[in-house]
């Protein structure tokens, strides 16, 4: 497409489906702060139309009330437009708000995978446990009495084959018997 005026046109669209403005579609990158930057990214992304969104640790370097925006971007992005995401976090609390499904990886390995709640409400690997375990509490006094799950990562197995201990949930086990 060499026609500038229709490139324009779809850039102006863009820009405003992630929360920006036309006027910044003749700003210098460095003239953005991280959460417009990060919307820019979104938008050069989605421009295309693609079926799958890879978002690598998409919110991990902003702050809190610029992380909530992006998020309620994705979760527009999905509703509004059908984009899937494979979203890579470590924060599980956006995961659990974000993902529909999710999987847990250990040493480059999956070790479970599963429905967003189900992992949530019923962890059967030893690492996902402890992950979760390690998620903040909203609760002062919860989070001071708190217990967290440990374990000696190297100790666990990664070789094995994924095992449905559940409807749709599927666990890594050695020798693919029973979690």
């Amino acid at each position: 497409i060499k026609d500038k005026d229709y490139i324009d046109e779809k850039v102006y669209e863009i820009l405003e489906l992630v929360g920006l403005v036309r006027e910044h579609a003749g700003r210098y990158l460095h003239e953005f702060s991280g959460g417009q930057r990060q919307r820019i990214g979104i938008a050069r992304s989605v421009i295309m139309h693609p079926d799958l969104l890879i978002a690598d640790e998409p919110i991990s370097a902003l702050d809190v009330s610029i992380q909530a925006q992006i998020i309620n971007l994705f979760r527009h992005l999905q509703a509004e437009h059908g984009f899937s995401f494979l979203f890579i976090a470590h924060d599980l609390s956006m995961v659990r708000y974000l993902c529909d499904r999710v999987g847990v990886l250990l040493r480059g390995r999956l070790v479970e995978e599963a429905p967003a709640a189900e992992l949530f409400s019923h962890p059967q690997h030893p690492y996902t446990r402890a992950l979760i375990s390690a998620m903040p509490l909203p609760d002062p006094i919860r989070e001071r009495n708190r217990k967290l799950k440990t374990f000696d990562p190297e100790t666990l197995p990664t070789e094995g084959a994924l095992c449905e201990v559940a409807p749709d949930h599927f666990v890594l086990t050695e020798g693919g018997g029973k979690a």
